[in-house]
């Protein structure tokens, strides 16, 4: 696709931020961040091969979660993006990770011309109304493990007795982290649910935003001017559920309520569009974890 085409779709316009968002804002304590470097190298892990994620012996992302008990992996990383599930006991939580992938081909998916907002297929998501729409690519991206994590993620929870199940992805990863936090409740019961993802872009509608923040647990944490968090524009009809957290330039994790918040404290007001981003920001460091096997 031609820059200009790209430039036009991904442009956003700068809302002025709010007093009170503003007032708002709290940032996280030191412990407060550092309880999610688990789940920041359970993010990066999910970029290493389906055969090293099984076999957890993947370099320093396995070696931060030693105990991690993995049950199933899959994908090709290409047409289908690598996913893993498995058991941290330390946690006492089953883990889904979802590979993102890097930042030219997600800006590439999320400005292309050729996606649209549809409706969410009705056999993988029952009950679910026609009204909740997302972006058509990652749509079918998550319709290509969804069946294969929903019985890895069942055996795990069989397997460990686990009450706790924990979603995380990075990028187009954190992308179908957040589909599956909708996808996975549907059909298992008796188990919490927790997605964390980091550097995700907008996934669906204004109806699929305020269905995956039902409940409060979602946290997509936006690492300083990242541009992919801004990307497909809320002029096109996507916006960001709750739980943003926002690590700004001074190193501080601040947590912005609200969906979109448009304070410049967070990621939609601090990066009005794509020429105010920087996508080397994309990888981290998320508290020291650059994403990446």
């Amino acid at each position: 696709m031609a820059l200009a085409i790209v430039l036009g779709l991904a442009s956003l316009a700068l809302a002025a931020p709010s007093l009170v968002a503003r007032q708002a804002i709290t940032s996280l304590t030191t412990a407060q961040v550092s309880a999610f470097k688990p789940f920041s190298f359970y993010a990066s892990a999910a970029y290493c091969s389906p055969a090293s994620t099984l076999a957890w012996n993947c370099g320093s992302n396995c070696a931060a979660n030693a105990g991690f008990k993995p049950v199933a992996s899959g994908g090709n990383g290409n047409s289908v993006q690598f996913w893993y599930v498995g058991y941290d006991p330390t946690l006492a939580t089953v883990i889904v990770g979802h590979q993102g992938t890097d930042p030219s081909e997600i800006l590439s998916l999320v400005t292309d011309a050729k996606f649209f907002l549809k409706s969410l297929n009705s056999t993988l998501f029952p009950g679910v109304s026609s009204s909740v729409e997302g972006h058509s690519g990652f749509v079918d991206e998550q319709a290509l493990t969804a069946s294969s994590v929903l019985a890895a993620v069942k055996t795990a929870i069989s397997r460990f007795s686990a009450k706790k199940v924990t979603i995380v992805g990075h990028s187009l990863g954190g992308a179908i982290a957040l589909l599956d936090s909708v996808y996975l409740p549907l059909h298992i019961s008796g188990v919490t649910f927790r997605t964390i993802t980091y550097g995700m872009p907008r996934v669906g509608n204004q109806a699929f935003a305020d269905l995956a923040s039902v409940g409060s647990t979602v946290t997509h944490i936006n690492n300083k001017e990242d541009l992919v968090p801004i990307l497909p524009g809320r002029s096109l009809g996507f916006h960001h559920p709750t739980g943003e957290i926002h690590i700004q330039d001074s190193g501080v994790w601040d947590s912005c309520p609200g969906q979109d918040n448009t304070s410049d404290l967070c990621t939609t007001g601090d990066v009005g569009n794509i020429f105010e981003g920087n996508s080397d920001d994309h990888d981290g460091p998320y508290d020291g974890v650059t994403m990446g096997c």
